[in-house]
């Protein structure tokens, strides 16, 4: 259930293409028939009368609020104390409905239904330009293909692709399976604002990107052919869920990535999802994700580039990725990457580098495998 709240918008606070951030003031949480919108007495949570909270509002599927508009907000993800995804989300600017759009050709609908599901044109429909040419793709030509589990490996990715080659096309592919509207990733509107990204592809129920695809092959092959990319990062938008289980989170889908790369005939490079300052154990060294998804769901080919971080962190992770490439029946190839430099390319990052709520200097170790798996790719174009 949703949980719904009315509310006015006091200010402006951020905005993006595609989004933008308000501080909003809630109402009583009352509807019209006096009854709070549960059906049970208010117990002193969020959502009472005054408060005022940051809310945001996908500017292409709500309009514009402005400051003085009463608007509709879905409150549950911040009821919950959700990290990534834990805010105020406004739905509806009920006095002040935006326009229709105009008349467009395109008849993908995604977030299907959903209250919200929007209607876009697919990059592989038939009414798109480049139909022809991905109705006659077969596949993606060797291009290199770097897997994440996390979002938040893609500016680390991308700086290790410019270290050593700063005119390097890269394309971002985003999965669905944290957040679905690329307007979400301020990290992504920073990096196509400073040109570290060539163009984006939001594909399965995913999108907002530059271009739409119906999955992740046809978001491939949309990299390869219409925007030409020399190397594309697949990763899931912003958000990751999971359960504490083995096999129960999003980031599995980053093994059937591979698959889908391999079928396509270009290069899988696995990029380690790694931390030295995770609290959870099943998360120190390599993550039990970057195991699981790599080791037992990916059943093709790929490239695994370990860095050489040092000291017995760096010990134990080589360790962990040798035992991970053994028990692949030679799936994965394992290569040893030297991370001299990498830090400082990091560090020129123009979006905020931030995993789990933590920066480089508390997580160093992530980030820079992420560039390392970047430096790997950059190399297979020379």
């Amino acid at each position: 259930m949703i949980h719904w709240r009315e509310a006015t918008v006091e200010r402006l606070r951020e905005q993006w293409p595609g989004a933008a951030e308000y501080d909003v003031t809630l109402h009583d949480g009352m509807p019209h028939d006096g009854m709070p919108h549960d059906g049970m007495p208010h117990d002193g949570t969020r959502g009472l009368t005054g408060e005022t909270i940051p809310a945001l509002a996908y500017t292409d599927l709500v309009g514009k609020p402005q400051p003085g508009d009463r608007v509709l907000v879905n409150v549950s993800a911040l009821e919950l104390g959700l990290g990534t995804g834990g805010m105020a989300l406004i739905v509806a600017i009920p006095d002040r409905l935006p326009a229709d759009p105009q008349p467009s050709p395109g008849h993908i609908v995604k977030a299907r239904y959903t209250p919200m599901q929007t209607v876009v044109l697919g990059v592989d429909e038939q009414e798109s330009p480049h139909h022809e040419v991905l109705r006659d793709a077969t596949g993606i030509d060797a291009m290199p293909v770097i897997l994440a589990d996390l979002h938040s490996a893609v500016p680390a990715i991308l700086a290790g692709l410019r270290d050593a080659n700063p005119q390097i096309r890269a394309v971002y592919v985003m999965t669905d399976g944290g957040a679905l509207p690329m307007a979400f990733s301020r990290s992504v509107a920073g990096l196509r604002a400073a040109g570290w990204l060539a163009g984006t592809v939001t594909v399965g129920q995913a999108f907002g990107g530059d271009l739409e695809a119906v999955n992740v092959h046809t978001g491939l092959l949309a990299s390869a052919h219409v925007l030409h990319a020399d190397v594309t990062i697949v990763a899931q938008g912003p958000g990751n869920l999971g359960t504490g289980s083995p096999w129960g989170y999003s980031g599995v889908a980053t093994g059937e990535a591979i698959n889908a790369t391999a079928v396509l005939g270009g290069r899988a490079v696995a990029s380690l999802r790694v931390s030295e300052a995770d609290e959870r154990e099943r998360h120190r060294g390599i993550s039990h994700h970057s195991l699981t998804a790599y080791g037992r769901v990916a059943m093709a080919s790929a490239d695994l580039p370990v860095p050489l971080l040092g000291g017995a962190f760096g010990d134990r992770v080589l360790a962990q990725a040798r035992d991970l490439v053994q028990g692949s029946a030679g799936r994965l190839r394992l290569h040893e990457v030297d991370v001299a430099g990498l830090v400082d390319a990091l560090a020129t990052s123009p979006v905020r580098l931030s995993t789990m709520g933590r920066g480089l200097d508390q997580d160093q170790a992530s980030f820079v495998t992420a560039a390392a798996a970047g430096r790997f790719a950059a190399a297979l174009l020379l």
